[in-house]
């Protein structure tokens, strides 16, 4: 069910969450010409680690890993990326959409269990 393109594709609407959220966190709790460079750095920082961290051969990805780390590595960026876009957003004033982020997340997870344990084998 990991990789069946529903679940997909709502990954991918999880990740420009994730995204959005840490940059909307940056721009909360930055000031001057601070507040869009964190806005705009730090989801790029997250894009750049989500991106370039892979398993190779990974079904749910295109396969290609530029840095190649074991899956329990990867499954580890991955959950630490959400629960910090999750953590933002409760942080930033916005608790309802970080509590609303973490339960989808835990959701595609739960559905994701064919990916988890592909993961953990590698």
């Amino acid at each position: 069910m990991g990789t069946h393109p529903l679940n997909l594709a709502l990954r991918f609407l999880l990740e420009l969450a994730a995204w959005a959220s840490i940059g909307y966190w940056g721009w909360t709790r930055g000031s001057g010409w601070l507040r869009p460079g964190l806005a705009a750095a730090l989801p790029l920082l997250a894009m750049a680690l989500w991106s370039a961290f892979a398993v190779p051969g990974d079904p749910s990805r295109s396969g290609k890993a530029p840095v190649p780390v074991p899956g329990w590595v990867r499954l580890a960026l991955e959950l630490i990326e959400f629960g910090l876009a999750s953590w933002a957003l409760a942080d930033a004033w916005r608790p309802g959409w970080g509590i609303a982020l973490g339960i989808v997340v835990v959701a595609h997870y739960a559905l994701s269990s064919d990916r988890i344990a592909w993961l953990l084998r590698q």
